[in-house]
C-alpha cells in the first residue's frame, strides 16, 4: 500500500499583505530578529577577527538576499559562529581581502554543489542525528549567553528573570504583541528610567554609521591564491549548506509545510557572493534566529526574513545610539528562552530512553557530544552519520543466516547452503566461516535465493569460497542469483585480488 505526504499550505507572501493580522505578525517577528542579530552578529565579527561592521553588514545582506532566493519561507540567514570559526584563520594569517574572496569562493562553490543535487543527501540524515543536531545547538546557543551572565553587575541576574517571566507570561495573556519584544522594550526602558548601570549593545561593540558599499577583493587571480582560500571555501560551503538544510529541514517540521532545499542551497549560494561583494564575512541559515521568528514570534513567510535584515540596516545606521543601550540581560533572556524552546526536550525522557534503541541513543549522543565540544555543526553531523552508519550495518549484518543440509540425489550426496538476508562488506566478511570445507562431499551448492550481492567484498568472499574447496578438489556451484545480483558477480568474479 502506498501512501503519499502532504503539507499544510504555505502561508503566501500575497496572503500576509492582505491580511492586517498576518502582516502584523510578519513585522514583529522582522522586528525583534533583528534585534536578537545585533549582539550576535558583532560577537561573530570578533570570532572571525574583523570589525564588527563587517558581520553586521553580512547579516543584513544574507537575510534581504535570503529572502528573495531561498526555499525555505520564514528561514532566517545571517553571519554565523559556524562560518567565523572556519575563515578565522584567513582573516588572520593573510588579511581582509583574502577573506572576501574566500567567501566569494565558498559561495560559487555553494551555488555548483547545488547544482549537482547535494541538498538530495538530505534524506541519508537519520532521525537520531537531527535531534542531536538540535540539542546541540540548543545547548550551543545557552552556552553562549554565559558570557553575559558571568562577572556582571548583580543588576543582571534579577532582570533576565524578569526577561524570561515577561517571554513565558505575556503569550497566556495576549499574542498580539511578541513577548520577547515587549521584554526587550520594557527592560531598556526600566535600565534608562532607573540609571542602571549594566552591561548593553554598546559595549559588544561599535556599531557601524553608514550603509554597505560595493566591495572588489584586492587580491591576485592566479592559482596561488586559489590554493591559499580554496580549502577554507570548500569548509565554508559545506558547513553553511549542512547548516542550512538541516535548519530548513527542522522548519519543515515545527510549520508542516515543505521547502525546496535544492533553491535553499542555490540561495545560499548566492547570497554569499553578494554579501562578499558588499564587504561581508558571509554566512548561512541561523537556527536560533530561526526559532524566534517561527516558533516564538509565528512568522511564516519571505516578509519577516527580509524585514529582519531591512530593521536590522535600519537600527544599526539610523539608530544606533538608541540600540546600543539595550541591556544585554533583554536579549540574553530571549536566547535563554530559545534555547529552551529548541531542545527536544521528549528525547530524555526516562520513558523515551527506555523504548528508543540503544543504537539510536548512541547516534544522538554521539552528534550531540561532538558538536558541543568541538562547536563544528558539521564534525557533529558527520560523525552522527558515521555512528549511524556503522551500527546499522552491524545490525543488518547480525541478520545474514547461513544453513547447511546434506541431500541425496542420482550423483551422490551434496551439501547445500542457504544464505538469507543481505550480503555487504560487513556480512560477508563473516560468509568465508560459515563452511565446512573439510567435510563436506565433492559437490557443494551454495544457493543465494533469499540474498542480495551488494558489493565487490561479498563477490571476493565467494571466491575464496570457491578457491578453497577447488583445493580440496570439489566443486562448487552458486545459484538462485538474482538478476542484479547475478550482473555484479558475473561482472566482478575472478577480477579482484585475492588476499
Amino acid at each position: 500500500m502506498c501512501t503519499t505526504l502532504t503539507h499544510a499550505p504555505e502561508a503566501s507572501v500575497r496572503a500576509a499583505l492582505r491580511s492586517p493580522k498576518l502582516l502584523r505578525t510578519e513585522v514583529l517577528a522582522g522586528l525583534v530578529v533583528a534585534l536578537a542579530l545585533i549582539p550576535e552578529a558583532i560577537s561573530f565579527s570578533i570570532i572571525a577577527g574583523v570589525d564588527p561592521r563587517i558581520g553586521l553588514f553580512a547579516s543584513f545582506t544574507m537575510a534581504v538576499s535570503i529572502a528573495f532566493l531561498g526555499g525555505r519561507p520564514a528561514m532566517i540567514s545571517a553571519a554565523t559562529g559556524a562560518v567565523a570559526l572556519v575563515i578565522a584563520p584567513v582573516m588572520r594569517d593573510h588579511g581582509y581581502d583574502h577573506l572576501i574572496a574566500t567567501v566569494l569562493l565558498g559561495g560559487l562553490i555553494q551555488v555548483a554543489l547545488a547544482a549537482v543535487g547535494i541538498a538530495r543527501l538530505m534524506r541519508f540524515i537519520p532521525r537520531s542525528v537531527m535531534v542531536g543536531f538540535v540539542n546541540a545547538l540548543a545547548i550551543l546557543i545557552f552556552e553562549a549567553q554565559l558570557d553575559h551572565l558571568i562577572d556582571v553587575p548583580w543588576a543582571v541576574y534579577p532582570m533576565l528573570a524578569v526577561g524570561i517571566a515577561v517571554i513565558v507570561g505575556l503569550p497566556r495573556v495576549t499574542t498580539v504583541i511578541p513577548a520577547p519584544l515587549v521584554a526587550i522594550v520594557a527592560l531598556t526602558a526600566f535600565t534608562l528610567l532607573a540609571a542602571i548601570n549594566v552591561p548593553d549593545v554598546g559595549d559588544e561593540g561599535e556599531l557601524p554609521d553608514s550603509l554597505p558599499s560595493w566591495f572588489i577583493p584586492d587580491v591576485p587571480f592566479d592559482l596561488d591564491t586559489l590554493e591559499v582560500i580554496a580549502p577554507y571555501a570548500l569548509a565554508m560551503a559545506l558547513v553553511g549548506l549542512l547548516e542550512s538544510l538541516l535548519t530548513a529541514k527542522l522548519v519543515d517540521d515545527i510549520t508542516d509545510t515543505g521547502s525546496d532545499k535544492t533553491r535553499e542551497a542555490l540561495g545560499q549560494g548566492a547570497a554569499n557572493v553578494i554579501t562578499g561583494f558588499f564587504g561581508g564575512m558571509g554566512g548561512c541559515a541561523m537556527i536560533g534566529q530561526t526559532m524566534i521568528n517561527v516558533k516564538v514570534s509565528g512568522a511564516r513567510t519571505r516578509i519577516s526574513t527580509f524585514l529582519a535584515g531591512l530593521f536590522l540596516l535600519i537600527l544599526v545606521v539610523g539608530f544606533g545610539d538608541v540600540v546600543a543601550l539595550i541591556p544585554m540581560a533583554a536579549l540574553v533572556a530571549v536566547m535563554v528562552m530559545v534555547s529552551v524552546g529548541t531542545f527536544d526536550w521528549h528525547s530524555i525522557r526516562p520513558r523515551t530512553l527506555r523504548r528508543m534503541p540503544r543504537s539510536e541513543t548512541a547516534v544522538m549522543v554521539a552528534t550531540v557530544l561532538v558538536t558541543v565540544f568541538t562547536h563544528n555543526l558539521a564534525a557533529g553531523v558527520g560523525v552522527g552519520v558515521l555512528v549511524a552508519m556503522t551500527l546499522f550495518a552491524r545490525r543488518v549484518a547480525h541478520l545474514t543466516e547461513t544453513n547447511r543440509e546434506l541431500v541425496e540425489d542420482e550423483h551422490g550426496t551434496v551439501a547445500v547452503y542457504r544464505v538469507t538476508g543481505e550480503l555487504f562488506f560487513a556480512s560477508s566478511n563473516d560468509l568465508y566461516t560459515q563452511f565446512e570445507y573439510a567435510d563436506d562431499p565433492d559437490r557443494v551448492v551454495i544457493d543465494l535465493s533469499d540474498s542480495h550481492i551488494w558489493d565487490a567484498s561479498t563477490v571476493a568472499s565467494l571466491d575464496a569460497i570457491t578457491t578453497k574447496y577447488e583445493r580440496k578438489g570439489k566443486a562448487v556451484e552458486i545459484t538462485g542469483l538474482n538478476p542484479s545480483s547475478a550482473e555484479r558477480h558475473g561482472r566482478l568474479s575472478g577480477e579482484l585480488p585475492s588476499h
